[in-house]
């Protein structure tokens, strides 16, 4: 497969500001070659969690939206509910937890939809196109409503997937509540009964209640469980992983085959910020200090490549001091250094092998 074109640029913004950078490399990119005209476009990103600070300011959100409507385009922002217990897992609290992030109609300038509806149920079955893990997936409707979908997300480590990016903020991200159970079902974690000093945590953030305490330490039941790893991020004793390397290479597996359903057949385009990046997901109520420094702002019309790309950006950069990741032994991959039962390889080649886009890449930077 021939490679394909990412665009870069740096954080430098002189008197310029950052939001018409960012609006020049979409621009630089391609995103103006897209027919917007009276289209309605879907911008997906995450509105963070409540308490968390490292998810992408309403600001970036504001200057895609008012990107599309100056080329004239319907933009909305939009997420779906998520599995775990935390603020955003139906609409009302999602919304609520969004507008107190910032992502009100007054500051970004177009409207929030939650993709899936009031409970998470209002949800397409989309047939995936040799899909070898998920026949059909479970997407949020408002998302298959739209003409043209965007996506806006922040790159960062991951405790499941290895790093989120734009596949798993397209694949994970649109999957209704009941796809991401079926992305999450294979990846059972289990409890390391010697490192369990039974504080409980896990079953404060379980939604299911899995974790059970008969013994005094924690036990999954995996009846309950239903693999969406919330636990082993919060657990503080890291006692908490996951049953089988190869659960995680599947839900990755299944994070490809749910973005080739949300985007085939109708024209898309990706933007990647690397900036505060937070050894964990942006679903957790709190964010880490930063692992390395902020890198800067990439967009492309491939999501493989642009993934690829900020991977590898990312693994040049020196990791900061007092930070997670200087505090466990060096590795040539900081996303695997950091979350070592993890793979994030395992989603981009199953994405390239799906026909999404190319693990080869131009990187074409700009000042």
């Amino acid at each position: 497969m021939s490679s394909s074109k990412v665009y870069f640029t740096d954080f430098r913004t002189g008197r310029e500001g950052l939001m018409h950078k960012m609006q020049r490399l979409a621009n630089t990119a391609g995103i103006n070659q897209i027919d917007f005209n009276n289209k309605y476009v879907a911008i997906k990103l995450h509105f963070g969690e409540y308490g968390n600070l490292s998810f992408l300011r309403h600001q970036y959100a504001k200057a895609l939206a008012d990107l599309i409507k100056e080329l004239g385009g319907k933009p909305f922002l939009t997420d779906c509910n998520t599995l775990y217990v935390g603020c955003r897992k139906d609409a009302l609290e999602h919304l609520d937890t969004a507008y107190a992030n910032g992502f009100f109609p007054f500051a970004t300038g177009c409207q929030v939809l939650i993709a899936d509806g009031l409970k998470g149920t209002d949800e397409v079955y989309v047939p995936v196109q040799g899909g070898e893990y998920v026949k059909e997936a479970k997407i949020g409707r408002a998302i298959m409503d739209a003409d043209v979908v965007l996506s806006l997300n922040h790159f960062k480590g991951h405790e499941l997937a290895g790093f989120g990016g734009a596949l798993k903020n397209i694949g994970m991200g649109c999957g209704s509540r009941a796809g991401k159970m079926e992305m999450h079902s294979s990846g059972k974690p289990r409890v390391l009964a010697k490192d369990c000093i039974g504080c409980k945590v896990c079953a404060k953030v379980c939604a299911h209640n899995a974790p059970q305490f008969d013994s005094g330490k924690a036990v999954i039941d995996p009846e309950k469980c239903v693999g969406c790893g919330r636990c082993l991020g919060e657990c503080p004793m890291d006692a908490i992983i996951a049953a089988h390397d190869s659960d995680g290479r599947q839900l990755n597996y299944k994070i490809a085959e749910y973005t080739k359903a949300v985007l085939d057949g109708r024209p898309h385009f990706h933007i990647s910020l690397i900036c505060d990046v937070s050894p964990q997901c942006d679903c957790h109520s709190e964010n880490d200090a930063p692992i390395i420094a902020d890198v800067g702002m990439l967009a492309s019309f491939d999501p493989v490549a642009l993934d690829v790309a900020c991977a590898d950006l990312c693994n040049a950069q020196p990791i900061l001091p007092n930070s997670k990741l200087a505090e466990v032994p060096h590795h040539h991959d900081h996303f695997i250094a950091n979350h070592p039962n993890t793979d994030w390889r395992s989603c981009v080649e199953h994405a390239e092998k799906l026909g999404i886009g190319s693990r080869e890449y131009e990187l074409l930077r700009i000042k």
